[in-house]
C-alpha cells in the first residue's frame, strides 16, 4: 500500500480532488510489493501563477519512494484533472521501465550462474 501525501500550492484541495488523486494512483500499487511498508508518494498540485487565466497553469508533481528507489514525474496542463492523468501515466511508464530493467538484471545474472554451473562460462576480457 502506498501512503499518499498531498500538498497544494496557490489553491486548496477539495475532497473531490483528493479522491480523484487517490483513485488514479491506485493503479500504481501493482508495482509495489505487498510487504513494502515504506512505499510512499508525495504529490504537489497547484497553479503555476495566480494571475494567468489561460494556458498551462496547473502543475502536478509526484515524488515516489518504492523499494529503496526514488521516482519523479511532473506534468503541466490547462486542466488540473488532465495534469493528474498525465502524471499517473508518466509515473506508471517510469515504474514499468524500472521493473523491466530489474527483471532483466535478475535473468541475466541467473543465466550467468547457470552457465558457470554447466562449465561453459568464460569471463570477457
Amino acid at each position: 500500500m502506498i501512503k499518499i501525501h498531498i500538498k497544494a500550492t496557490n489553491f486548496s484541495v477539495t475532497p473531490a480532488i483528493q479522491d480523484y488523486i487517490e483513485k488514479r494512483l491506485a493503479v500504481l500499487e501493482r508495482h509495489v510489493r505487498p510487504d513494502d511498508e515504506s512505499a510512499h508518494a508525495d504529490i504537489e498540485i497547484g497553479r503555476t501563477t495566480k494571475h494567468h487565466k489561460g494556458g498551462e497553469i496547473f502543475r502536478a508533481d509526484l515524488n515516489m519512494h518504492i523499494a529503496g528507489k526514488n521516482f519523479f514525474a511532473r506534468s503541466e496542463k490547462e486542466d488540473l484533472y488532465v495534469a493528474i492523468d498525465e502524471l499517473k501515466d508518466e509515473a506508471a511508464r517510469e515504474l514499468a521501465s524500472w521493473k523491466d530493467k530489474h527483471i532483466g538484471f535478475v535473468r541475466r545474472g541467473g543465466r550467468k550462474i547457470k552457465n558457470m554451473v554447466r562449465g561453459i562460462y568464460t569471463k570477457k576480457k
